[in-house]
């Protein structure tokens, strides 16, 4: 393993003759591709991921040399072209030598499609702590970004999905669905079908292979549940386009784990706004219908510590928790969170409209109010926050699947977009960390505020 590293990972030249050192010879990077696929997943491979992030990374010395000399430029107040080539020469060794390895294999045929496995083994092995350390984690940075240059807007094709599209297609749109799980070919068809729109985007480098998924339905008006759109069969083939005034987003997802925080959902949406004005410009309404994960385990991990005195639980009122032990028949909370965990709640009618007010509010909060570093903790809501959209409204028993009762308590929520607000919306959040909400997300936040203590 040590003797392929270093025949493949060509040596940063020195700053002198960077522009005349030769290319690696094109067999290096196609061995070490056939090596690498031919080691199975798991800690062969993150044994050689980890060598290559420590043994070729940046190398310090030159760094540290290279660093003197930028600071040595500014104190002796030397001309600004000096200044600017110790900076270039220090930019330059901050190159790690694993980047050159990356830029080879970027351009050979099939090079592209291999760095994102690779990227996915990367993210996979951090995840589960198969591989783990700064440099592993640097070397995942490095790559992610190379990435994103790679697959910027002028490399993507948007291709729409029908019901003709090749097989192979609608069985890639099928596996990668991940919100809403595809049941079988008819539930495919319906997807693809009439009042049904499905795009992805592909890379010029890899034809025909989708990379993020975009679902839409088109309605009359902003969809509050999802088994409507996903279930419900439509009445006629052919639509009406007098009924189209909204396009619901009701599913995006990534295909490939190697380009995980690579821009590609902002762009995807922008793209699908404009063919769908092309299309239909009578779409004036542009919204998602989106799950909300992590609200329940949020929720559960509340309850633990909130038994107070005299049996009261500071998220609900006294007469909500009277109400609903009265129903559990227990005043702590132990059997109510048995209950959200195991989705026994939904059984009960009556549990479900006692605890519509005070999870419909806690809910409003987890969007709007709990942060991480300053912006919303739920990824779904930093996601559209960052893409300019309002956090619209809240929708009870909008997913009432088992998945939709384990994620989020069966809640779903709208974020519309407000095309000609999108652009100052996203500043003001990325920028003051903001959040634009509804009246009636704004109002149930005050509830919480009101009835609730965190």
């Amino acid at each position: 393993m040590e003797e392929l590293l270093r025949r493949s990972v060509p040596p940063l030249p020195p700053y002198e003759t960077k522009e005349k050192a030769p290319p690696p010879a094109e067999l290096r990077g196609a061995e070490f591709v056939q090596f690498y696929r031919a080691l199975p997943p798991g800690p062969p491979r993150a044994e050689l991921l980890t060598r290559l992030a420590q043994d070729f990374g940046v190398e310090h010395g030159r760094v540290a040399e290279a660093a003197g000399k930028v600071l040595q430029a500014r104190e002796q107040r030397r001309e600004p072209g000096a200044l600017l080539q110790a900076e270039d020469r220090l930019r330059y060794y901050l190159n790690p030598q694993y980047r050159g390895l990356f830029q080879h294999l970027g351009r050979l045929e099939g090079g592209l499609r291999f760095l994102v496995e690779l990227r996915g083994d990367l993210v996979e092995g951090l995840a589960s702590k198969e591989v783990d350390g700064p440099h592993v984690k640097e070397m995942s940075g490095v790559l992610k970004n190379m990435l994103s240059e790679w697959f910027c807007t002028g490399f993507l094709n948007l291709e729409r999905v029908t019901w003709q599209s090749p097989c192979e297609i609608l069985q890639k749109i099928s596996d990668s669905e991940a919100v809403h799980p595809v049941r079988n070919w008819v539930d495919m068809k319906r997807r693809v079908g009439a009042y049904r729109r499905c795009y992805f985007f592909s890379h010029c480098a890899i034809p025909g292979e989708p990379l993020i998924v975009l679902h839409v339905a088109l309605t009359s008006d902003i969809s509050n549940n999802i088994q409507a759109i996903v279930k419900e069969v439509p009445p006629l083939e052919t639509e009406d386009t007098e009924k189209i005034s909204t396009a619901i987003f009701y599913s995006i997802s990534l295909t490939q784990q190697g380009l995980q925080g690579v821009e590609l959902g902002t762009y995807l949406i922008k793209k699908v706004v404009k063919e769908l004005q092309k299309e239909l410009p009578q779409i004036k309404v542009f919204s998602t219908l989106s799950p909300i994960p992590g609200f329940t385990k949020w929720l559960v991990g509340l309850l633990s510590p909130q038994t107070k005195e005299q049996g009261r639980n500071e998220l609900f009122t006294e007469s909500e928790w009277q109400e609903i032990s009265a129903i559990t028949g227990d005043s702590s909370t132990e059997t109510l969170k048995k209950l959200l965990n195991n989705n026994e709640w939904v059984r009960s009618d009556k549990l479900v409209e006692v605890l519509n007010p005070p999870l419909m509010r806690l809910c409003a909060w987890y969007l709007y109010g709990e942060k991480h570093r300053g912006y919303a903790l739920n990824p779904v809501a930093n996601f559209h926050l960052q893409n300019g959209s309002v956090l619209w409204r809240i929708n009870w028993m909008g997913d009432t699947s088992p998945r939709g009762i384990g994620a989020s308590c069966g809640m779903m929520v709208n974020y519309r977009y407000f095309l000609e607000d999108t652009a100052s919306n996203s500043a003001a959040y990325l920028g003051t960390k903001h959040i634009k909400a509804s009246e009636q997300v704004l109002a149930l936040v005050a509830q919480f505020q009101q009835n609730s203590k965190l």
